[in-house]
């Protein structure tokens, strides 16, 4: 198990046991696949679920990422709950360059998971203008088509009523290089260097990062790294 909550579990303990079911059932009896997130959202019980977590406001363009969370969510639930911890290891080996053996393992992994990374090691800046935010981790799922979707949690913490959330989608960029020619996952913090501390910089840079998390959680252990 973590040793800290994941967003599952402070968002929908114990409410997907009551909420998940029946949306499990309708994808069924619809025989819907419940990777194709159009073809989720369509779902009269998904409606309803996020209809309950618009506040009365509404959220304006922050519901594409309430429905990716729900979706991530789901998918997780359905999928058994897989959690992969990893330790500051196998980070490190994945923000290499090139990648660690380990991101490159060749064997299918779970086709929906949440991968923790260790506190405060990893930063972004998820909202234009805002301040960065530590990376918590990242749910993974494939779409269908073996598209990868990556949903990146930020910001979490116990003095914080919520999180950031940002998503990447697509098959595995090519090539990838930054513009300015830092390395990828280089800080772009001041001062991030001595610190030891990495960033990612941009959707491909996470998308990139969610490729090569799901090659180290090939095996769905609860803990791949070591301690977090």
């Amino acid at each position: 198990m973590s040793a800290r909550p994941t967003p599952f579990e402070l968002v929908f303990v114990p409410l997907a046991d009551e909420r998940f079911p029946a949306i499990r059932a309708a994808l069924l009896e619809a025989g819907r696949d419940p990777r194709d997130r159009d073809s989720f959202l369509l779902v009269r019980e998904v409606v309803t679920l996020v209809r309950d977590f618009r506040p009365e406001g509404g959220l304006g363009e922050g519901i594409d990422q309430l429905a990716a969370f729900i979706h991530h969510a789901y998918l997780f639930w359905d999928a058994g709950c897989p959690l992969v911890v990893i330790g500051a290891d196998v980070l490190a080996g994945l923000l290499a360059d090139p990648p660690g053996p380990v991101a490159e393992a060749a064997a299918e992994p779970r086709l929906a998971q949440y991968v923790q990374v260790p506190e405060r090691q990893l930063w972004a800046r998820p909202v234009e203008g805002e301040p960065f935010e530590p990376l918590d981790g990242c749910f993974l799922a494939l779409d269908p088509d073996g598209r990868l979707r990556a949903l990146a949690v930020f910001g979490l913490r116990p003095d914080r009523p919520g999180f950031t959330v940002v998503e990447a989608q697509g098959r595995r960029p090519a090539r990838l290089v930054r513009p300015d020619g830092t390395a990828l996952f280089a800080p772009l913090i001041p001062g991030g260097a001595e610190a030891g501390l990495h960033t990612l910089a941009g959707a491909e840079e996470l998308l990139e990062l969610g490729w090569r998390m799901r090659g180290a959680s090939k095996d769905g252990a609860p803990n791949a790294g070591g301690d977090a």
